[in-house]
């Protein structure tokens, strides 16, 4: 028995290293059937009614506009007045995000949704940026209509010791069909495996 107790650490840490050498397919994982079950929740009339009301708020904004916006978020993070991080978790989309997050019991790392002007609208927790419009998860969405679908290649996350890759989608007005904002579910691919059985 003290062999075997002695084996299982070394064997664990084995495992470990080879996880992180071996990346997952994640368009293999994250299938047709789990993209639908995403887009079921992404239904939610809060989620078009909350993308919708931001986009009539704002409108097209400049460059310079986005970038100020961006740049006080990214200030509001270090500082101890959050008045447009504040602003963006209390709203009734970002703690509808949270309560999916909670349900999906380690699925979902991290969920945000974002408007046509590539900025959030509400997330389940605080992101490193507020604009994402220059990033493929928005601009492989949004831009290309109202089907788009981008699945990011994995990453190993070696603090949590999990695969991550995020689902990337269009999000559209249930009245005219027409694209108004993207969102991005990040998945803990190792958690997927398990539940799907093709974990290690």
């Amino acid at each position: 028995m003290r062999r075997l107790c002695t084996f299982l650490p070394a064997l664990t840490l084995a495992t470990l290293v080879h996880a992180a050498e071996t990346p997952p397919d994640a368009k293999a994982l994250i299938q047709p059937e789990v993209v639908e079950t995403v887009a079921e929740w992404l239904s939610n009339p809060i989620v078009a009614l909350s993308i919708n009301a931001q986009n009539n708020l704002r409108g097209a904004l400049s460059q310079a506009e986005i970038d100020a916006l961006d740049t006080q978020w990214r200030q509001e993070r270090e500082a101890a007045d959050k008045p447009l991080i504040s602003a963006t978790l209390s709203a009734p989309l970002s703690i509808y995000l949270l309560r999916v997050q909670a349900g999906s019991l380690g699925l979902y790392p991290e969920i945000f949704v974002m408007d046509a002007n590539g900025l959030n609208v509400g997330q389940s927790g605080i992101t490193s940026d507020y604009w994402q419009g220059d990033e493929d998860k928005f601009q492989k969405t949004f831009p290309n209509g109202p089907e788009a679908v981008f699945i990011d290649a994995a990453e190993w996350d070696d603090d949590s010791k999990i695969w991550r890759a995020q689902l990337n989608v269009t999000i559209t007005d249930p009245e005219t069909k027409k694209a108004i904002g993207a969102a991005t579910v990040e998945f803990n691919l190792t958690e997927l495996m398990r539940r799907q059985g093709t974990g290690s």
